[in-house]
Order: structure tokens, then sequence, then C-alpha cells
């Protein structure tokens, strides 16, 4: 076998086992690169010690190092999960979706609540989404038979629910007619809430 167009790699050493000062240098470059959650930022941590190891008899106390940096203010998890929430419905996700974002980031329960979007908050994402995906009044004519423009009908439902949005809303935006109509729908769930 000729080697002459092989490439020499240089085998990596593997990395020190952490200890107390490196664990802490590791979350102090994480929060400072990185908006997160305490349960995030425990994930990362336990992971970084999976990968390189703890330095021999001592102990890496990873949840008292989070609750300092919680104590300290590094992590909030209330102000993690509202930005996270904005940032999704935002871009047209649903409740669902946001819940679920939110829990995998850690967010405990009560928290997770207290972020849940409103009722003018949804209808808003709903109508993001299908301006965005050109679903609704915001779709381009088709010359469709009745067959087809139900499939499609039902492809863009099911999107609709794959984002997070509830059954009713997904339909309501489905089937609108205009954009107007839409529009107004949102704006009464504003109403409603002031």
């Amino acid at each position: 076998m000729d080697d002459e167009g092989a490439t020499f790699s240089r085998t990596r050493r593997p990395a020190k086992p952490l200890d107390r000062t490196r664990l802490e240098e590791l979350a102090v470059a994480y929060v400072a690169r990185f908006a997160t959650s305490a349960g995030k930022l425990k994930t990362y941590l336990n992971r970084k010690l999976r990968e390189r190891g703890f330095a021999q008899g001592e102990d890496p106390d990873v949840d008292g190092l989070i609750e300092r940096f919680v104590a300290r203010g590094y992590v909030d998890d209330e102000a993690y999960g509202r930005a996270k929430a904005a940032d999704l419905t935002a871009r047209g996700y649903g409740a669902r979706r946001v819940e679920a974002n939110l829990r995998a980031a850690g967010i405990a329960d009560d928290v997770r609540g207290s972020l849940a979007p409103g009722e003018a908050e949804k209808r808003q994402a709903a109508l993001v989404l299908a301006r965005k995906r050109g679903f609704g009044p915001f779709a381009r004519p088709r010359d469709l038979g009745p067959d087809e423009r139900h499939k499609l009908k039902e492809k863009r439902l099911a999107a609709m629910l794959r984002a997070g949005h509830d059954f009713e809303h997904a339909r309501r935006v489905i089937e609108a007619r205009t954009m107007e109509e839409l529009e107004e729908w949102v704006a009464q769930a504003r109403d409603e809430e002031e």
C-alpha cells in the first residue's frame, strides 16, 4: 500500500481531568458567552466532567457551583425563560412549542407557567407563522382540484400543529379568507386582555 498521499495527523493528548478551579472557569466562560438556565449549565458541566473526568480525591459539587452562580445573578432562569419565550413566539411558534423548549432548558414548572403566552400572543404567533409560511390568506393562488386543496389544507394544518399551535388557532388561520380578518382576530384578543 502506497502511503505517499497520506497526511499525518497529530494524535491528541487526552485532556487533563478537571479540578474545582478549572470547572468554575469553564462555567464562567459558558455563562459569559451564552444566555443560559441553571438546567442547561448543569448539563454542560456534567458533559465536561464525563469527557474529561475529575481530579482524584475531589468532589465536583456541580449543584453547589450552580447555586452560587444563581445567587450571584450569573444565571437567571426567569429572565432566560422570558427571553426564550418571547423569541419563539416572535418567530411564530405556539404555546406548546414554547413550553417544550423551556422544559428542555430545565426551567421549573412554576416559572414555565408564568411565562406561558397569553391569548393575544398565541394568536399573533399563529399569524406570524401563517405569513412566514404562506398559509391561509397569505397563500399564493394555485389552480388545484378539490382533493388537492383538501390535502394541502391538511398539510398546512399539520405544520401549524407541529409548530405548537392549538387546533382551533391553526384551523382559524388556515381557513381565514383575508389578512384583515386575521388581524382583527388578533386585535380582538388584545382588547379582551386589557
